[in-house]
């Protein structure tokens, strides 16, 4: 069967039984889309006759929301690579639509939508009562996804239900039986808040049930600054306009007839205490308390209570004993560790082989345990940090210069250079350490250098260099990939003091003399953490390097030349 990249389901079961649909019908969704998936409701949809399909209103009604929440949650189970996204354009309650006195009679989409993905292939769950029908039913359903959707010309149709796995009889047996679901109560302005980092099944479900409940002004209120501090892996957090854009495409997809308010929050209330047009806040299990301490804000300013709407926390099948139960962003943050966050970038003076990674990270951050595990794999470690040693040894290159800069007062008795001392010159004084990096870190370079080319004559495929000035020293040149291990500042401080025996103030002045992990993953292609047990950063560099050794093996199937 052909794979298309964006594709959209149209669901026409009724939806008391569209739950025990929806688990087989995403599984066979995936076996024919691979990047974006739109999901449009309506329920006993018709597409077996030759009278034209026609697209209407549908009212929001509790079920739904629940339907809403379960395909986002199927959907992380079984498809987690797609991005799937419900359309709610057809969903409105009858009242707020105008002209609609004939009982649903009116049509949501007096032009067809555009997407921010043009649908290549559209898919239904639609029953066939015989096999001859198929031909009229694929060209009823493109004919319906056509009125609604701005679609790719040449549109495919896909009819899934013979492919569905059979569901028991018995839990079908209301399959279209006439059900009374409970109409929903709508608001004019609804509000939500979050982090919204890497739009999950969670948050869909969240910005789905808050537009299913809107009928004017959705307001979204987006943490930022502060509210990132305490964040798990916060460095790997989208920056705040990558996440708003995301948001906005989203959003305009699933119901553009919203007015859509995007704003930052850099406390935990934001507008949403203030705001006396506001009805109803969307709150999950975990941030309930949240809502109630906006409504005690609002009551002290005056204001009435928003209604408080709950949604369930979606499970996550797939999380590790370091991640939660519930989806998360946090989660998804800690399965980047160890991949390719950004292709590397082209270095063709380098020889392909050995490929040389650059390891840096910051004081405390386990860049060298690293390295050593990654030496256990067997890559050749180059420790710059001893070759730094080597530079400063009477007779290396770089000896005398030192010496001629910063006098004979930082030689030990055996006329050594006592590093401690050479510290105190340059400490907290920029000229004066620029001055002793334009020196050394030259000559360490070509240090490395000769090291890379004796790890090539012996033969080994991967170099490691661990340099905590990688960056700084504009190394980059040197290496195919820069990884970055970093670690919370309070645990870097707590490591340095334990194995340095400094202060606190003193490791805190030593991590600001220092680039931030933050800069630092600026220029990563991978990152590692080694915040956890000894096991689970294990675990990290093993994915690491077993995704390292896959580009290797693409790179030489590619034929990239050494120079």
């Amino acid at each position: 069967m052909s794979m298309f990249s964006t594709g959209i389901l149209i669901l026409t079961s009724p939806v008391n039984t569209l739950p025990l649909r929806i688990a087989p019908v995403l599984s066979s969704a995936a076996q024919v889309v691979e990047r974006t998936l739109y999901v449009h409701l309506h329920p006993g949809l018709n597409l077996g006759t030759a009278n034209q399909a026609r697209p209407v209103y549908i009212p929001p009604v509790v079920d739904l929301s629940s339907l809403i929440s379960r395909l986002y949650s199927n959907a992380a189970d079984i498809c987690g690579h797609l991005d799937v996204r419900v359309l709610l354009t057809n969903v409105r309650a009858q009242a707020s639509v105008p002209g609609s006195g004939s009982g649903g009679a009116a049509n949501p989409f007096p032009s067809p939508q555009a997407l921010s993905h043009s649908p290549e292939v559209v898919l239904t769950d639609f029953p066939l009562q015989d096999p001859g029908q198929s031909t009229l039913v694929a060209q009823c359903l493109q004919r319906y996804a056509g009125h609604c959707y701005v679609c790719t010309p040449g549109l495919s149709s896909v009819l899934l239900n013979p492919q569905l796995e059979e569901v028991k009889s018995a839990d079908l047996e209301k399959e279209g039986a006439e059900t009374i679901s409970e109409p929903m109560e709508t608001y004019s302005d609804v509000v939500v808040g979050g982090t919204f980092d890497r739009l999950h099944g969670a948050h869909k479900t969240l910005l789905n049930v808050s537009c299913l409940l809107a009928n004017k002004r959705f307001l979204i209120g987006v943490c930022d600054q502060e509210l990132l501090k305490n964040k798990v892996l916060k460095e790997l957090i989208e920056p705040f306009g990558e996440r708003v854009r995301r948001l906005q495409e989203f959003l305009n997809d699933v119901k553009p007839s919203l007015r859509f308010e995007i704003v930052p929050l850099s406390d935990p209330y934001g507008p949403s205490v203030t705001d006396p047009q506001l009805q109803c806040i969307v709150v999950s299990e975990e941030t309930r308390k949240g809502g109630e301490a906006v409504n005690r804000k609002r009551l002290e300013n005056g204001l009435p209570e928003l209604v408080l709407y709950e949604i369930q926390l979606i499970k996550d099948a797939h999380h590790t004993d370091i991640e939660e139960e519930k989806i998360s962003s946090s989660s998804l943050r800690s399965r980047l560790l160890g991949t390719l966050l950004k292709p590397p970038m082209p270095h063709p003076g380098l020889p392909a082989v050995p490929y040389v990674i650059g390891l840096t990270g910051g004081s405390g951050s386990g860049k060298s345990s690293i390295a050593r595990r990654l030496e256990a794999l067997g890559a050749a470690r180059i420790d710059s940090d001893q070759l730094g040693h080597e530079t400063y040894r009477p007779g290396a290159a770089a000896y005398a210069r030192v010496l001629e800069e910063f006098g004979q007062d930082i030689l030990n008795e055996d006329k050594t250079i006592n590093r401690r001392a050479l510290g105190r010159k340059v400490f907290g004084n920029k000229e004066r350490l620029k001055a002793l990096t334009d020196i050394v870190w030259p000559e360490i370079a070509l240090l490395v250098k000769e090291r890379i080319q004796q790890a090539k004559e012996e033969g080994k495929r991967v170099c490691v260099v661990d340099a905590a000035v990688l960056l700084e020293a504009g190394w980059t040149d040197m290496v195919h990939e820069v990884w970055v291990a970093i670690i919370p500042e309070e645990e870097a401080v707590r490591r340095i003091v334990e194995r340095d025996g400094v202060s606190g103030e003193d490791a805190v002045r030593r991590l600001k003399s220092q680039w931030s992990n933050e800069r630092q993953i600026e220029h990563a292609n991978v990152v590692l953490c080694t915040l956890w047990e000894p096991e689970v950063t294990q675990k990290q560099v093993l994915k690491a390097w077993n995704l390292l050794q896959k580009r290797i093996e693409q790179r030489e199937k590619e034929g990239s030349p050494a120079s």
